[in-house]
């Protein structure tokens, strides 16, 4: 199993950052076990379209912008596709780094304490410099493992410890309904889960890791155990959570404090080290996603190790490590990658349902009927919340 295990790995790291566990967090401190199906909902989607992805970079050797670029005959819609994907995901995933890193670094006052903070981002910046710069995709593989590892451990042992009520659970998990007000959680919960540049980074790391169509068996299995094992550590946040009572919680570190009357300060342990885990995960695939887009995009074909290709990643990196070190909150930055984020979803998803039914690209690994179904309700479902997310950043209400 760890022998095929990898890019579903990365995968799921990059989708349980900080934002996630923020995001899980406030959903069941809000809503109790309510909003568990959407969580739910959140894996399925994810499974589908990163399934896709992975077929998709396996059958053609080539990432996802490659093969819509290649696909798109009109050269002025070639040129405005690539335009808004390299914009929306190199700009957002540099206003999302700092966020990233902010989450490590919580972590790591969590577990050390407060009295070195102003060195931590530096320092895990440099572990993630490290670990990118050494341009080894195997090292990459083992090191997000031993970190997923780490994560999923200090989340499950949180919420077993609660004690939940395993009935009302599962009601949660297969009863949907919103609750008043919980409209925008669920949102907040399939954004943070269903990512837009995960699609691209998988499309391009199943390639690294397998050169032949006899590796599909072996990525699906890697897509379906990572995506799960990820979408049971976001659930088992949202069950910790739901412990808490009379509690102002607003970050994973309240919910830390929340916790302790229940059983002692390892709750900061465990939750430091899961929030650690989680951060810097994120902050290692934000830039190494951004720096496949753009090799994708310039048509570059460039490897882990060439100059161009970390240019881009040192550059996402160090924006976040700016951000975060100068205490400067890039508000508008993050306002504008929220709505990127959410006009990319549902357009990166229809390229890539279109791209996968091509026999031209696919040939007979082209999508079934079912797929089809699945992908054109998960597009619906993502074209709805996304104008909801862009609404409620601009001020609107509907």
């Amino acid at each position: 199993m760890f022998k095929n295990s990898g890019p579903g790995v990365l995968i799921a790291a990059a989708f349980i950052g900080p934002g996630t566990v923020t995001a899980c967090i406030l959903a069941g401190v809000g809503f109790g076990y309510a909003l568990l199906w959407a969580m739910v909902l959140s894996i399925v989607a994810t499974i589908v379209l990163q399934g896709m992805a992975a077929r998709l970079g396996i059958v053609t050797q080539q990432g996802l912008a490659d093969v819509i670029k290649q696909e798109l005959k009109t050269s002025w819609l070639r040129f405005a596709v690539v335009g808004v994907i390299l914009a929306a995901i190199v700009v957002g995933n540099a206003a999302y780094e700092a966020g990233n890193l902010g989450g490590a670094v919580l972590g790591m006052q969590a577990l050390l304490g407060n009295k070195y903070s102003l060195v931590y981002p530096y320092i895990i910046g440099s572990i993630a410099f490290v670990l990118l710069y050494l341009g080894n995709y195997k090292v990459l593989e083992m090191v997000f493992v031993a970190l997923v590892l780490v994560m999923s451990i200090s989340f499950v042992l949180t919420a077993i410890l609660t004690g939940p009520d395993l009935l009302e659970v599962l009601i949660g998990l297969l009863v949907p309904k919103i609750p008043e007000e919980g409209i925008l959680t669920v949102i907040a919960l399939v954004g943070t889960t269903v990512v837009p540049y995960n699609l691209f980074l998988h499309a391009s790391l199943v390639s690294e890791k397998w050169k032949t169509i006899e590796g599909l068996p072996a990525a699906r299995r890697d897509t379906l155990v990572a995506v799960v094992l990820g979408g049971f550590v976001s659930i088992c946040i949202i069950v910790s959570a739901s412990a808490i009572t009379n509690s102002e919680v607003t970050n994973v570190m309240d919910m830390a404090r929340a916790l302790e009357p229940l059983y002692g300060a390892s709750a900061r342990y465990f939750m430091g080290a899961g929030l650690f885990a989680a951060g810097i995960t994120s902050a290692i695939t934000a830039p190494l996603a951004a720096a496949y887009v753009a090799n994708s995009c310039f048509g570059w074909k460039a490897g882990l190790k060439d100059r161009r290709f970390r240019f881009v990643w040192i550059l996402i990196l160090g924006l976040g490590i700016f951000f975060l070190s100068f205490n400067i909150k890039p508000i508008e930055i993050i306002k504008f990658a929220q709505i990127a984020n959410g006009i990319l979803l549902p357009v990166i998803a229809v390229f890539l349902l279109w791209v996968v039914n091509r026999k031209s690209v696919m040939g007979i690994y082209r999508n079934t009927t079912f797929q089809n179904i699945l992908g054109i309700g998960i597009i619906a479902l993502s074209i709805i919340l996304g104008a909801k997310s862009i609404f409620k950043v601009i001020g609107i209400s509907f």
